[in-house]
């Protein structure tokens, strides 16, 4: 066990805790629990936007799923990662200033607040909530072992180890902090990352001897490892259209980034976070993944690649630089599963618990007090379903990715743009579109080579017009 990366990184969970407690007291200084501890009281400027949004979005995909399909399919993939770059300008300009006035005027916290008021139909707030919980206990899945594969690889623990120590830091922190907490690290995170994406990225080009060098030592272990199409040529149009779908255009459908734009100030911090967001984006892709494909050249007999940005970290820079930028990845980490802690949390509390009992709403103490008991026992779920993780865990967040999109693309952005979309579409999009991506995944079905995404997308907004239409019948007889 290395102490010169160990001490950094606990110096770091101190910065994070601290945040978390500061939250936790200007909660109980009163006012609203729900609109603090869920939305942060609509407070944040563009900055904080900016790292929250991109923080959330680059996970452990991002940090270690992603560089790990770098390192074994190569430059192909570098290309392939920068598609994501325009995903906090797109969802932001998207849906901000809409959400915005949307949430304010009726009060929302939740993505299903604003289905339920925008679509009048409980039914689709209870399919929501389902796939929502479904598609997000996949997607903390993999931040899970993400964290725990960071920690075994650099500390040199187990991974069960590894794996408690993550889920006890992140659960205990989301717990007593909230969304307040959340959004605080996500901007001390996000800082801390485009730092060690830069490190790292140098300290790669450094020990490589240069990116010529680094290119023909990857040029000698597999010639296709340097061509845009990857092994095989796997890497061909329909994956790049269907990755591209999956992880930009679609993002405007993920809920837990649609939930940002309910809780900035004001139009500057919008617009500020869109610019910020972006760059920072653009940094923390080309970075991590250039690190990855050519760090192959450098550790090129990995049995796991998704071991290979600790692995190089470890290699590349002196113990206690390492330990300071461990907290890179390990802050993409936490920025996902916490906002998606808290999502799910306000899927129990907000969603189901409020509707049932309205009455309830009242006593602030009880709400809070569940809301906490919710986020341990999803804590300890999580623990249990990381314990046999994959080798590769960017296809498992892939998947969670485009369980959440087939469900809500058309749902929040119809329902926005489209005066006339009804219930009916909706529930007959979020139904096909969420079942027929289930079912292509599952049984391996790629219609034209697409990724299952493409036509579950096509799908889901096939069904809304034609769900759409019989909604107005309805209404008309």
């Amino acid at each position: 066990m290395n102490l010169g990366i160990i001490f950094p990184l606990i110096i770091y969970l101190a910065f994070v805790f601290g945040a978390a407690i500061y939250a936790y007291v200007k909660r109980q200084k009163g006012g609203d629990f729900l609109s603090e501890y869920y939305v942060g009281n609509r407070s944040m400027t563009g900055f904080v936007l900016a790292m929250t949004t991109a923080s959330t979005y680059a996970s452990a995909s991002s940090f270690i799923g992603g560089p790990g399909a770098a390192y074994k399919y190569g430059l192909g993939w570098v290309l392939l990662a920068m598609i994501q770059v325009p995903a906090v300008w797109l969802a932001l300009g998207a849906l901000g200033k809409k959400f915005a006035l949307l949430s304010r005027e009726t009060n929302a916290l939740t993505i299903n607040d604003l289905l339920l008021y925008r679509y009048k139909n409980k039914y689709l707030v209870w399919i929501a909530c389902v796939a929502l919980l479904i598609a997000f206990f996949a997607a903390m899945t993999v931040q899970f072992i993400g964290g725990a594969r960071l920690l075994e690889t650099t500390i040199g623990i187990p991974y069960t180890q590894a794996l408690l120590i993550f889920a006890l830091t992140v659960g205990i922190y989301t717990f007593i902090g909230g969304f307040r907490a959340v959004v605080l690290t996500d901007t001390i995170q996000g800082t801390v990352m485009i730092l060690g994406t830069i490190v790292l990225l140098v300290g790669v080009i450094y020990q490589v001897g240069g990116v010529e060098s680094a290119v023909k030592k990857l040029t000698e272990i597999d010639p296709s490892l340097v061509s845009p199409y990857g092994p095989n040529e796997m890497l061909d149009f329909q994956f790049m259209a269907s990755f591209w779908i999956l992880v930009c255009f679609g993002v405007v459908g993920l809920p837990h980034t649609a939930v940002r734009c309910m809780a900035f100030k004001d139009s500057k911090a919008l617009h500020n976070g869109m610019l910020i967001g972006t760059i920072v984006l653009t940094i923390i892709m080309f970075g991590m993944h250039l690190a990855g494909a050519l760090g192959r050249a450098i550790v090129p007999d990995l049995t796991v690649s998704d071991k290979v940005i600790p692995s190089l970290m470890l290699q590349v820079l002196p113990p206690i630089v390492a330990g300071i930028f461990l907290a890179a990845p390990m802050s993409a980490i936490m920025s996902t599963v916490d906002a998606q802690l808290i999502q799910s949390s306000s899927i129990f509390v907000k969603d189901l618990y409020l509707a049932a009992k309205p009455q309830a709403v009242q006593n602030q103490k009880r709400i809070g007090r569940i809301s906490s008991i919710i986020t341990l026992i999803l804590t300890a779920l999580l623990i249990f379903a990381s314990l046999n993780p994959p080798d590769m865990i960017i296809w498992l967040n892939l998947f969670a990715f485009g369980g959440l999109e087939a469900a809500f693309l058309w749902v929040i952005v119809l329902g926005l743009y489209w005066d006339k979309a009804n219930a009916y579409g909706a529930v007959s999009s979020m139904l096909v579109g969420l079942v027929s991506f289930i079912l292509f995944t599952q049984f391996g079905i790629k219609l034209f080579g697409f990724n299952p995404i493409v036509p579950s997308l096509v799908f889901g907004l096939a069904a809304f017009l034609i769900g759409n239409k019989i909604g107005e019948k309805r209404h008309s007889s």
